[in-house]
């Protein structure tokens, strides 16, 4: 446990790249193998179900603190996180227990099932013999919230230095279905149980976004431009009579899409196949908010499948009669998903994503500009000679986006941030003007300088005109262009409006607030993109 605190300190104590993989390869060097894939897990998001409500913990470090409940909320809006905000005030631990991290997240396993009284004092004993930084990782342990800023590249980076094992094959490992407590780390890093399991997607390949002119990549016939569908990237795997649907997060999603389940029966075995879940209808490309009606459902009802119908559209063929191709130039693979194509039926569900000829890149540029026309966030160019790597590897796919929409919003509302953040105002909530009001249409933590930060952040503090919990209301005076990729119709806004992906785009310190946008002028960008 100690030894995994430290490593947390170390990673938050920097924000350099080297660093952090500096540190992760130290601690797995040290670290007790049976630690190892229990940090793996949490580092990829395999987070265990919590064991004690949230509610009770907090109770109980007040009643340990002998604090009054409002102070211990001060408090908890001044550090910006619960865990952090439990370890610091509970009084000076008693005893010692130096115990290995496998261990503690065994016990807390074991609560599930027990009564608040027996969890009670698992807690507190816990509590009373760990140091503040201790108490803290934890607390992290019960929610199983960590968020350190270890990507998985830079953890798998990590990995392949400590052992040196090749990066793609560690990224392909670390995916999927596998329990810390089933597996050994030496087995985890060598991929000893990735062919055991039928449904075993591959690591994603990812892009940079183009922040030069596409000029710079030299001759355009090198290069296969694509549209970029904004949708759920997914892989469709077929293997051994089974059906496999993963999304680009590791989520096993193949109950949520059953309109993809045709697939078993007219994919070939050892077939995976790399693409975008979208909601088609009559075969157009909707809208991601309505696609959105979709997502994260446990059971499907006849007017979502009538209202927000799924199709596929696959742009990569990753292993074909059980043979892993990967690794062969992306136009032979493109030739053999096309083959793959001719095979299916059911064509108007699962298509494939058409290609973008071009001879020059400004005749691309404006193809690009007819983006929104059909639901595309813009071009995918891909090196024709590419092989399809883990993650992402500069130079070989390029995503180039349209211009977002934009907006002048005011800000109305703000709140302190978490982790290093914790002493600023950084959440921000903004809104238009509707006739003599303000409407709120949008919430953004992204897009300012440090010194921007620190200049807003000492506006709220001197502007702030009213409270509630962690947020403050204040003065309608500081407008910032907000940038985002679309607008949708949400019964969830008072807006009646959604934006999607809303960050800062800059801070308009020549515009003030009379000269904002209108709730009708959103409306009326709506209109336009349907």
């Amino acid at each position: 446990m100690r030894r995994f605190t430290e490593l947390i300190q170390k990673l938050e104590m920097s924000n350099k790249t080297n660093d952090k993989i500096t540190a992760l390869v130290e601690y797995f060097n040290e670290a007790d193998d049976m630690d190892k894939p229990y940090v793996i897990a949490m580092f990829t998001g395999k987070r265990p179900k919590r064991p004690v409500n949230t509610a009770l913990i907090k109770q109980w470090a007040i009643e340990q603190s002998g604090i009054p409940e409002w102070l211990f909320a001060e408090s908890y809006h001044s550090v910006g996180d619960l865990s952090e905000t439990i370890a610091l005030v509970l009084p000076p631990p008693e005893k010692s227990i130096d115990r290995k991290l496998h261990e503690w997240i065994n016990d807390l396993s074991a609560l599930h099932g027990k009564d608040d009284a027996y969890k009670k004092n698992f807690i507190l004993d816990s509590w009373n013999s760990l140091e503040t930084q201790e108490r803290f990782i934890f607390n992290k342990l019960i929610s199983g919230n960590f968020r350190i800023g270890v990507s998985n590249k830079m953890l798998v980076n990590a990995l392949a230095k400590q052992s040196d094992t090749d990066s793609n094959k560690i990224m392909h490992s670390i995916m999927g279905k596998w329990q810390p407590a089933d597996i050994t780390f030496d087995d985890l890093i060598q991929g000893t149980h990735v062919n055991t399991d039928n449904s075993w997607p591959y690591p994603f390949c990812l892009a940079y976004a183009l922040e030069a002119e596409p000029e710079s990549l030299g001759e355009p016939n090198e290069w296969q431009a694509e549209w970029k569908w904004d949708g759920i990237r997914g892989q469709v795997v077929k293997r051994n009579g089974e059906l496999f649907i993963w999304s680009r997060g590791e989520e096993l999603v193949t109950d949520q899409f059953p309109e993809l389940h045709f697939l078993l029966d007219e994919l070939q075995d050892g077939t995976v196949l790399d693409g975008e879940i979208l909601s088609v209808k009559d075969g157009k490309v909707q809208s991601f908010s309505t696609l959105q009606q979709r997502l994260n459902r446990k059971t499907i009802n006849k007017s979502q499948l009538e209202e927000a119908p799924i199709g596929f559209f696959t742009y990569d063929l990753l292993e074909l009669n059980g043979k892993d191709i990967r690794e062969e130039s992306m136009a032979s693979r493109r030739e053999k998903l096309e083959m793959v194509m001719t095979t299916l039926k059911t064509t108007d569900v699962v298509a494939l994503s058409p290609t973008v000829p071009f001879n020059s890149w400004d005749e691309l540029a404006e193809i690009r500009l007819s983006s929104r026309d059909i639901n595309s966030e813009g071009i995918m160019l891909k090196k024709r000679d590419s092989m399809y790597h883990a993650g992402r590897k500069r130079g070989d796919w390029w995503k180039w986006k349209i211009n977002p929409y934009t907006v002048d919003t005011v800000m109305i509302y703000a709140q302190k941030g978490s982790g290093r953040r914790a002493n600023f105002y950084t959440d921000y909530t903004f809104a238009v003007r509707d006739g003599d009001k303000l409407i709120t249409i949008a919430k953004a933590y992204s897009g300012l300088t440090d010194k921007e930060i620190k200049e807003v952040n000492s506006f709220v503090l001197k502007n702030a005109v009213e409270k509630f919990g962690p947020v403050r209301t204040v003065k309608p005076e500081l407008v910032f262009e907000i940038a985002f990729e679309g607008i949708a119709e949400s019964k969830r806004h008072k807006a009646g409006l959604a934006l999607r992906f809303p960050r800062i785009a800059r801070w308009r310190k020549d515009k003030k607030a009379d000269e904002i946008n209108t709730l009708d002028d959103l409306r009326q960008l709506l209109q336009s993109t349907l």
